[in-house]
């Protein structure tokens, strides 16, 4: 399966040690716990909405790499939890963990949770038919790996690049 992961350029694009800072499915001390989206509109989604980007000046201003990932077709676990707590703020973060602590501990290497950062739907594609028409809408889907990079393969799909601005439309922003 291949996923996609937006970085900044300065760094690796995974990381490779326990030093990784807290995020919705790991807490401190829990990584390396890898955070791809389905579709690049999902990865540049979950940056627009950390960054709490609203405004489409900012949105010109971004220089990211954009990378699609090889993560295997191994299995993830399907979280379970309520929409609020899937697409809350920081504050929902540490019930999230509980649960990504829970699944990991009956043996879960990976796991799949709806996109926090895309509304319903968000997710768009592009088809081409006598012109480009934006098609199949879907939700958007966030799969964390964790444990050591060694198995994950990443090809550079863009340097220096951003999304683009009709996104921020789709973002579902911190309230």
């Amino acid at each position: 399966m291949i996923a996609f992961r937006q970085a900044d350029a300065r760094y690796p694009f995974l990381w490779d040690d326990r030093r990784q800072p807290a995020g919705r499915w790991h807490a401190e001390d829990e990584g390396p716990a890898h955070y791809f989206a389905d579709t690049p509109d999902g990865a540049w989604a979950e940056f627009l909405r950390h960054e709490e980007i609203r405004d489409p000046l900012d949105v010109a201003t971004i220089r990211r790499q954009m990378w699609a990932v090889e993560i295997g077709e191994a299995p993830a676990e399907r979280v379970t939890l309520a929409a609020r707590e899937l697409t809350g703020n920081p504050d929902t973060y540490a019930r999230c963990q509980k649960e990504a602590r829970r699944l990991r501990a009956r043996g879960a290497k990976r796991i799949a949770a709806p996109s926090a950062a895309l509304v319903r739907g968000g997710a768009r594609g592009v088809s081409i038919d006598r012109g480009a028409e934006t098609t199949h809408e879907r939700d958007g889907l966030v799969i964390v790996v964790f444990g050591a990079p060694d198995a994950l393969v990443g090809w550079m799909a863009a340097d220096a690049a951003s999304p683009s601005v009709d996104l921020l439309d789709r973002v579902h922003h911190y309230l």
